[in-house]
């Protein structure tokens, strides 16, 4: 949990030191552009098929059975698989390329922009997928902090290196450029920490076989039904900002909700480590077992009640002055607000991290994919029945959508959780 807090807090540092060097170099329209090639990146990111938490699970129980030679297979039939679904990402990105840039309503310059970096993206997507399958086994091998340890690092390298080449004189490739250095970082270092840990080799076909497949799928199945949901809100709601209120409002967007999550991710790292123990526990299937689990839920929300609210609530108060520091003469004055409403939103999603750590140890994943119906289904009429009848939409307005949105998915998860925990479901 340390490892969590304390890497929390070097991203927020990054964060609040990269916007500024961004839009200082780029401009609010041309990051704006960057966003729109991330949009695309963060839609590709479906493909992952749900199998990254899946790897983490099962890593986790089979290591702690000791049983290295079923954590090689799962790693083996996740590389195969997800190489593969990459594989086809890209090729839709390089088919439908012009497709996919159109709903964004961008200038000329923009789209030819958008269209150069766009094959790029595509082959980004596919190291991604690689990489993201060595920092969840490194997590499931009892090895969460050195993963956030990595990921900061990533972090930290990718706002250098873009500040190096947009010093020098390169444009808006520096943000693909950096973000290919960054995610080399972690591969390479998540590699030399899991050999430290256990003996294990990588691409072994040989160890490939259908039954570890279909369990992957089968845990990351309800997982990605709810990304595929969730995922589809942050893309869906840039893409009405640049149609009905212009590109340069994206930033605005992705500063004020991407702070907050920043904000939630502080308290998120720390409960995330209940998630492996629930699945250890899981398997005992006793009342201890239960009490136990109820135990670590409880705790959490405890934390998120004595400390979150209160930093919450300091965070918003702070949240005019501490963004013309940072920012400086890239601060615009509907930022402050934007970032008050996305602070509501990100805390009522806040309260609902104990209930979907404790439903995805006991492996209930279907219930994701109900609350990701619930949360796109509200997000999608709200913003896209206020934009048809009014014709615009701003940053804030958006921020109250996500609350309802938020209050929705948030209910119903804590719900199950709770029925989850009954002694008769387990």
């Amino acid at each position: 949990m340390a490892s969590g807090v304390a890497t929390t807090v070097v991203n927020t540092v990054v964060m609040v030191v990269g916007y500024p060097i961004y839009l200082h170099f780029l401009g609010y329209e041309k990051y704006g552009v960057w966003l729109v090639l991330a949009t695309v990146l963060t839609f590709v990111q479906l493909g992952n098929l749900g199998i990254g938490p899946a790897v983490m699970k099962l890593v986790a129980e089979e290591y702690g059975r000791g049983d290295i030679e079923a954590v090689q297979r799962y790693i083996t039939a996740a590389l195969a698989l997800l190489c593969i679904s990459g594989t086809v990402a890209l090729i839709v990105i390089l088919t439908f390329k012009s497709q996919i840039i159109t709903p964004f309503k961008l200038s000329d310059e923009n789209a030819k922009t958008v269209l150069w970096l766009l094959p790029y993206i595509g082959v980004l997507s596919i190291y991604v997928f690689v990489v993201q399958v060595f920092e969840v086994a490194l997590s499931g091998l009892a090895r969460m902090d050195l993963t956030n340890y990595i990921q900061s690092a990533g972090r930290i390298a990718t706002v250098i290196v873009t500040a190096v080449l947009l010093y020098s004189g390169r444009g808006i490739e520096s943000m693909l450029i950096a973000s290919i250095a960054s995610y080399l970082l972690i591969h390479i270092a998540s590699i030399i920490c899991i050999w430290r840990i256990a003996p294990i080799r990588f691409w072994q076909i040989n160890r490939l076989d259908t039954q570890h497949c279909k369990r992957l799928l089968q845990i990351g199945g309800g997982v990605f039904g709810s990304s595929l949901l969730g995922m589809l809100v942050s893309p869906f709601n840039k893409l009405m900002l640049s149609r009905y209120a212009g590109v340069d409002t994206i930033p605005i967007y992705e500063l004020a909700f991407q702070g907050a999550c920043m904000f939630r991710s502080f308290f998120d790292s720390v409960i995330r480590a209940i998630m492996p123990e629930i699945s250890r526990l899981y398997g005992e299937y006793t009342e201890h077992t239960r009490e136990r689990i109820k135990s670590l839920k409880q705790r959490s929300m405890k934390i998120i009640w004595l400390f979150g609210l209160p930093l919450y609530g300091a965070l918003m108060l702070v949240a005019e002055p501490l963004l013309k520091v940072c920012l400086r003469q890239e601060y615009l004055e509907p930022i402050p607000n934007a970032l008050r409403v996305m602070l509501i939103a990100t805390f009522i999603s806040l309260l609902a991290v104990p209930a979907h750590y404790t439903i995805m140890g006991l492996g209930r994943v279907r219930y994701f994919v109900i609350a990701g119906i619930i949360g796109a289904g509200a997000n999608f009429v709200l913003v896209t029945a206020y934009c048809i009848t009014t014709g615009h939409i701003s940053v804030f307005i958006m921020g109250l959508f996500l609350i309802v949105t938020f209050v929705m998915s948030t209910t119903y998860l804590i719900s199950r959780a709770n029925h989850s925990l009954a002694w008769n479901s387990l």
